[in-house]
């Protein structure tokens, strides 16, 4: 099994990290291949250009997103990891849906019967974290609004497989190490049962 992890924070030693880490190790462990693409250390340009934009002709990918493609273009999981900035993933990551997982490998042209998922038979699972703590992302509608408005509708475009969104809410940069290791054991358990076919 091939995991790709897309990981966005702009700190190399986050919270964020913690997790893509563990989870990586432990699917390692487990012998599957992990890729990690680390979107701040790449440098990966978020800017959707002109040429990107779905029409009838199709799209024009730049160079770097074809690049991007055939580097996770095989991958059997996707794994999201990224904090919640005004509720919302960040700007980086938004960038980087829109421009590798748009037309010509999300979904296919338009049709009459609308976009063809191309990505169907493959999972999707996210590792998110808040400041804010989690009864208050719940009760303000904040966290439906993101599943609605972000995985659910990646996953319907794409043909993904939506596996779960784990959201670690009242992360501060003070949180204590054993608090960040409870966590990240958490997220490497995902991990394990991933490998084996579960959620």
């Amino acid at each position: 099994m091939k995991q790709v992890l897309i990981v966005c924070h702009p700190r190399a030693r986050s919270f964020t990290m913690a997790m893509a880490e563990a989870y990586a190790a432990a699917a390692q462990n487990e012998g599957g291949e992990v890729i990690v693409r680390d979107l701040y250390r790449q440098g990966f340009d978020p800017l959707l250009h002109a040429e990107e934009l779905p029409s009838d002709e199709g799209a024009q990918a730049r160079p770097d997103v074809v690049a991007e493609r055939a580097v996770i273009g095989d991958a059997d999981v996707f794994a999201l990891f990224y904090p919640l900035w005004f509720n919302a993933p960040p700007a980086m990551l938004k960038g980087y849906i829109e421009r590798v997982f748009g037309m010509g490998f999300g979904y296919s042209r338009f049709g009459l019967q609308g976009n063809e998922p191309l990505l169907s038979g493959r999972r999707l699972v996210s590792f998110t974290s808040s400041g804010a703590p989690q009864h208050w992302v719940e009760s303000s509608g904040a966290w439906d609004a993101m599943r609605k408005h972000f995985d659910d509708h990646l996953a319907a475009v794409t043909g993904l497989e939506l596996i779960g969104h784990h959201n670690i809410g009242g992360v501060t940069s003070g949180m204590r190490e054993d608090v960040v290791e409870r966590h990240a054991q958490a997220a490497a358990a995902t991990a394990r049962r991933i490998a084996h076919g579960g959620r």
